[in-house]
């Protein structure tokens, strides 16, 4: 079951045309991935300093398939597809939310997010503590 969070389209995210800048759906699936770990918990901002480690991005793919526009609302998604000892393959997507008479929610954006798990102040790739792999698979 993959995490949703919301997402209105602020005049900051899109080019002089009122189209989201390609860049900023890595932004949205960004906070979306936060908000995933914080609803199970894992904040972030106080990570190394309870665990000794942090999640680092280490590779992203993006497909672009639709526009998303100024004022737009989109659900950002962000699920688990692979779990190693030391990196988490995400699947992520940003769907248009539909208006007012509108059933469907149009694929926009979809990517894939890999996560490695680094320790210390040489960012050193280790295995994923324990407690935290067993909280992604919730």
């Amino acid at each position: 079951m993959a995490f949703e969070f919301r997402i209105r389209v602020y005049w900051e995210d899109t080019d002089a045309g009122g189209i989201v800048f390609y860049a900023n759906y890595l932004k949205f699936f960004e906070r979306a991935r936060t908000e995933w770990l914080r609803a199970l918990g894992i904040v972030q901002s106080s990570l190394r300093q309870t665990s000794g480690g942090m999640f680092i991005v280490s590779e992203t793919s993006v497909r672009y398939l639709r526009p998303a526009r100024l004022d737009d609302e989109l659900l950002v998604t962000a699920s688990v597809v692979e779990t190693g000892r030391a990196s988490l393959i995400i699947a992520q997507q940003a769907l248009l939310l539909p208006r007012t008479g509108d059933a469907d929610k149009p694929l926009l954006c979809e990517g894939r997010i890999k996560i490695g798990w680094v320790e210390g102040d040489k960012l050193k790739p280790a295995r994923i503590p324990h407690n935290i792999l067993e909280a992604l698979k919730q």
